[in-house]
């Protein structure tokens, strides 16, 4: 199979439970390594595998392995090595969102400084997927927590990098654990000689990949990015659009379903928006496209595949709305700026979680991406009282007055209102859909929780009373997906239009939270809620039951004065001397 050959997901033989996932997420087509992958891992072949990092190289060994699991059997069947914890995380995330539809599949990842007794307990109760750091793994073998003699297959990740980091007498000693009858993959983004030396001890007849990286990027294009924080990624994107000066926009997100949602978001806040997706027909696409070239559209929300081939000289900006999977991708998207010698822009979301991606995107560009600043919101008054005063100027210039003036004239004698009151009346009507002074935003009031305010927990009685108007709800966001109050607290106050005083307990736990919020919350609230993301996470909120088990949860307490923000158990520690880096020894801990 060569690279230039399009093949769909539905032709690749996966588990139905999995390509349902596949078709949820609005995935259209196989990257390279996708494609050339998934058929040899579904089949049981070993495979070595040459890709960049931001290839797609996660799905395209998670996928078919993942088509290959038994549900019923509670050991561990696949291991996964990576050289980093935070690889480690994002294997393991992207694997449970992909078995989604498998139900009771277990992934569990490993790493050091994370708590050993609750690995324990989860190997204990059993998991079918477990995905690692070298040194940790090798610690459980050493405990004889981890069981590796019914593992089918075992994948190197990032291979390159794991013996880099001195990590190859580990990995030998852990493959020597798993039965010699076992699937090996192995991926590499470059190919020295001890990586093919541990390929040929190890590999059995592989199946040879090499996808060959063809990144490049047109110097006229401006390459920014905006890390994700305080601001919904809705709200940030209404600043830019109000601060620049932009011809033509295209929006990149991942999935169809967020083309829709996101280009009506949009229209509502008054901006000329179309989703562009694979759903749509060829007709129904070549028009949206026309009504982008004549100006009849101002902005274009797009998935990958729906705006190949697209060339429109008018886009000025390109925005990375939802980060791409692989650099490819990231290069084909924001080459439709910066045509025919034209300047253009490009901007790109990221979520702390997803630095590891921008880096991969800089190391295959060969350029830096510039961190950015939004606009603040005297920049965007500031905009608006411009292009305010530039209508004036027209239309002084350009229309004929003397009627309006004799009408004015009038008025002022009948009211006895000077002409500046009258003016400034006039002005109010012209704008009043849209304020020169945008108002402040929700989630710029939330007050940064190491800052809010210290104040005595309530009473027993207060909190009764308080609690009655209280629902709990669970939301698919959790600890092992980096999130903190303050993403849950930002997210939900902005989208759900109430202020951060009416949250009430937040209990963040491993794979999911629950969280109290007024139990008057109209549908449609819930229903935008169910689409909202957090940390990568769609929250798809649920009623839950309103009690608290396990470690007490977070407490909210109302802004006023300095000090902390959260009562009851802490949250995850995040940072610090002890869980930084990702040495050799800091792994084998």
């Amino acid at each position: 199979m060569t690279e230039d050959i399009q093949v769909n997901f539905e032709d690749l033989g996966l588990a139905p439970a999995v390509f349902k996932v596949i078709d949820e997420v609005g995935y259209e087509t196989p990257s390279p390594i996708q494609a050339r992958s998934i058929p040899p891992l579904l089949d049981g072949r070993d495979l070595l595998g040459q890709a960049q990092t931001g290839t797609g190289k996660t799905a395209a060994f998670a996928l078919p392995l993942l088509s290959r699991i038994d549900v019923k059997q509670k050991q561990p069947q696949l291991l996964v090595l990576t050289p980093t914890r935070e690889l480690a995380l994002q294997v393991a995330d992207a694997m449970q969102t992909y078995a989604r539809h498998l139900k009771g599949f277990q992934v569990l990842p490993v790493y050091g400084g994370q708590n050993m007794g609750q690995q324990l307990r989860q190997l204990a109760r059993g998991v079918q997927a477990v995905v690692g750091t070298p040194g940790r793994i090798q610690d459980h073998l050493r405990r004889g927590t981890l069981k590796l003699d019914q593992i089918r297959t075992v994948v190197l990740d990032e291979a390159d990098e794991m013996l880099k980091m001195g990590f190859v007498d580990e990995v030998e000693q852990i493959l020597a654990e798993t039965p010699s009858t076992r699937q090996t993959a192995l991926f590499s983004a470059t190919m020295p000689k001890e990586v093919l030396k541990v390929a040929r001890r190890h590999l059995n007849d592989p199946e040879e990949i090499r996808i060959k990286a063809k990144t490049s990027t047109v110097e006229t294009i401006n390459q920014r990015f905006w890390q994700v924080k305080g601001l919904h990624k809705l709200d940030a994107l209404t600043r830019i659009l109000e601060a620049e000066e932009i011809d033509g926009m295209l929006v990149f997100v991942r999935t169809k379903i967020t083309t829709v949602d996101l280009a009506e978001r949009l229209e509502a806040r008054g901006f000329a928006c179309a989703a562009l997706n694979g759903d749509m027909t060829q007709a129904m696409r070549e028009k949206t496209v026309e009504r982008l070239k004549n100006g009849g559209l101002d902005i274009v929300v797009a998935t990958d595949v729906a705006a190949r081939g697209l060339d429109v000289k008018r886009i000025s900006h390109v925005v990375n709305y939802d980060i791409p999977y692989d650099t490819e991708a990231y290069v084909h998207r924001i080459g439709r700026t910066g045509r025919a010698g034209r300047d253009g822009q490009a901007i790109l979301f990221v979520t702390p979680r997803e630095r590891r991606m921008l880096a991969s995107i800089e190391r295959a560009t060969r350029q830096t991406i510039t961190p950015m600043s939004l606009p603040s919101r005297q920049a965007i008054a500031d905009r608006r009282i411009s292009l305010f005063n530039d209508q004036i100027t027209e239309a002084l210039q350009s229309q004929e007055m003397e009627f309006f003036e004799e009408l004015i004239d009038q008025y002022q004698h009948e009211h006895n209102t000077g002409h500046r009151r009258i003016a400034a009346a006039l002005a109010y009507l012209a704008q009043k859909d849209k304020p020169l002074q945008p108002p402040e935003l929700p989630a710029e009031r939330l007050p940064e929780p190491d800052h809010e305010p210290p104040q005595r927990e309530r009473s027993g009685r207060d909190r009764k009373s308080s609690d009655a108007n209280l629902q709990s709800y669970r939301i698919e966001v959790g600890r092992s997906h980096g999130v903190e109050p303050k993403h849950i607290v930002g997210a939900i106050a902005n989208e759900a239009r109430i202020t951060s005083q009416e949250i009430g307990h937040i209990q963040i736990l491993d794979d999911h939270c629950l969280v109290d919020l007024p139990r008057d919350l109209a549908p449609h609230i819930l229903k935008r809620l169910q689409t909202v993301w957090v940390c990568g996470q769609r929250l798809r909120i649920s009623a839950a039951a309103p009690t608290h088990g396990g470690r007490a949860p977070f407490k909210r307490r109302p802004a006023g004065k300095s000090g902390k923000s959260w009562t009851g158990s802490k949250p995850p520690y995040k940072g610090g001397r002890k869980n930084r880096g990702g040495s050799k020894n800091e792994e084998k801990k």
